[in-house]
Formats: structure tokens, sequence, C-alpha cells
């Protein structure tokens, strides 16, 4: 179980957003609920953890080798091999197969607070990520309608996390692989796919808020600073990036 980099941040900042490319398609899908309903599928059947966790690297394995042989970017397939293969491990090595869920529990602690703290000191990761893919740097923390919708993006994600531990700590507690293997559907790319696109919403309300060039007119200063104005990055070809692609 793998889960979106800053990489995937590049949805929230495209000129249309394409739910279908943010989840990295009907492939980036499969490859990331696949490996996890196989391990959940054989260790219900077969109660064996060595087989479930054989069966779930087995699949990653040949999605990435699908990967190479088709001549498509093999980074997300990587990322998914190396998630299942310390997952399976983990899971493996401690004799309890709910364990297969646990880095994804601690990950989804590890980046709600990371998310949550950074909003509470005043660098929203939100703004701080899409600041250099928009070319602001940090000038949009001196423009307070950017700086808040900065904030409130960054709370969406903190509310993911949320989301995801809300269902997973209590099946994990109860030792439901069965559940747990079921809900990893919905919490993993469609949530992320939603979140993007909230994302998307908040930040495309302010103009973006580069800083200003020596050759700008005073308008155009004038429009930087408070955050309004007509150069909106959304309305102009070129300057959102394109999406890219996560699991719970």
């Amino acid at each position: 179980m793998t889960d979106p980099d800053a990489r995937g941040l590049a949805a929230a900042v495209a000129e249309q957003f394409s739910f279908e490319q943010s989840v990295g398609g009907v492939r980036g899908l499969l490859e990331s609920v696949v490996p996890v309903g196989v391990f959940t599928l054989v260790y219900v059947v077969a109660h064996s953890i060595p087989a479930a966790s054989l069966a779930a690297v087995g699949v990653a394995l040949a999605a990435l080798v699908l990967r190479i042989v088709t001549r498509l970017p093999v980074t997300p397939a990587v990322s998914g091999l190396l998630g299942v293969v310390i997952s399976a491990g983990v899971a493996w090595f401690t004799g309890q197969a709910i364990n297969f869920f646990l880095m994804s529990i601690i990950k989804n602690i590890g980046l709600g607070l990371l998310f949550a703290v950074s909003s509470l000191v005043g660098w929203p990761l939100v703004g701080v990520l899409l600041g250099v893919m928009l070319g602001e740097g940090f000038h949009w923390r001196e423009v307070p309608a950017r700086r808040r919708v900065y904030h409130q993006a960054t709370w969406v994600w903190v509310a993911m996390s949320g989301v995801r531990l809300g269902v997973q700590i209590p099946l994990y507690l109860h030792d439901r692989v069965g559940g747990l293997g079921a809900a990893s559907v919905p919490l993993g790319l469609p949530l992320f796919g939603v979140v993007l696109l909230l994302t998307w919403l908040l930040v495309r309300r302010v103009p973006v808020a580069r800083p200003p060039k020596d050759d700008e007119d005073d308008g155009d200063d004038e429009d930087a600073e408070d955050g309004t104005g007509p150069d909106d990055a959304w309305s102009k070809p070129g300057r959102a990036t394109e999406a890219a692609s996560d699991p719970v």
C-alpha cells in the first residue's frame, strides 16, 4: 500500500481537474487495490500469512514487469511494490495478518500530524509545495487571501488522514483483516482523488501570488499584493502542471 507524495498535488494546479488522472487512471487504481485485495482474499480463504504475502508481492511485481514491458513509467509500480513488500514483511515477521495494514496506519498518523503542525506553525504544507510548483516561492505568505486558502486546503489533507484512521484503527484493534482489506478500496485512491478535487476548488478561488517583478506596472503590483486581479493561473494554458497519481 503506497500513498501519494507531493507529485499528486500537481492535479490541484491543473487548468482542468480530471478525477481519472488524479488517481492514475484505471491502471493506477487497479495497481493500488489488487495487491491488498489478493492478500486479504488469500488469507481469509487459506489462513496462511506466507501464502497471502507471497501472492500480494507477486501481483505487485507483475504490475511492475507489465509497466516495463509496455514502456510505461515505472515509479508508481516500484513504490507500490515497495509498500506491499514492507507490509507483507511486517505481517510475516510478527505472525499477525492484521499487521499487513499497520504501516498504512502509521503513515496516516504521520501525514496527519505533518499537515496539521505545518498549518499551526503558519507554514501550511499545501502552500509550501504548491508555491514551488506555481512559481510563488513563499510570496503567498504576504497575501492574506492566498495564505488563507492554503491553510484551508492543508486541513482538508488532515481530514483525509482523520477519516482513514477513524475507520482503520477500530478494525485493526478488533483484528478485522477482511474489513480492513475491504475498507482500503474506498479509503485509498478514491478518497485521495476527492481530496485533490477539494484542494483544486479551494486554491483556484484566489489568483496565484507570484513575487512582483521590476518590469511590472503598478497596477499589476497592486493586484499581486491584495490577492486579486485577472491574472489567474488556471485561466491561461501552460501555468498548471499535469496531474499525477495514490492507495491508503
